[in-house]
């Protein structure tokens, strides 16, 4: 089902320019989510739910909170809280609907795009026209 979204909802929508012209920032904000999250997520696997209260560990949260929030700021999301592959979304017009521009950590430029509704499963590669839009 496409959902409909109004992009009054977001702080930002970005042209394919724009976002890719973030990238530089999102890069490093992104690589210090990777790495205080993969601490944090070992700190999960080894002690469980008691991990995230640990006083070693809620630092770490905080800090995770903070380049979370500094994404947000920027107006992009991040959404791999496994902390695998560093995924940001960024919230785009394409054909007269929001759709989020898909980047993964490992991509050198933004060069996809899914629905609202389709997540990481749902990426395409953006089309010649997206910029057109």
């Amino acid at each position: 089902m496409l959902q409909r979204v109004d992009e009054r909802f977001f702080r930002r929508v970005f042209t394919l320019e724009e976002a890719n012209r973030t990238l530089p920032l999102v890069k490093r904000i992104v690589a210090d989510i990777l790495r205080v999250g993969r601490l944090v997520k070992a700190f999960d696997e080894e002690y469980g739910e008691m991990a995230r209260v640990m006083p070693v560990v809620k630092p770490y949260i905080e800090e995770l909170r903070g380049y979370a929030e500094e994404l947000e700021a920027i107006g992009c999301f991040f959404q791999d809280w496994n902390f695998e592959m560093g995924l940001v979304d960024f919230p785009a017009k394409f054909e007269g609907r929001i759709v989020f521009l898909c980047w993964r950590s490992d991509e050198p430029t933004i060069q996809y795009y899914h629905e609202i509704d389709a997540g990481y499963a749902g990426r395409k590669p953006i089309p010649e026209r997206f910029s057109d839009s």
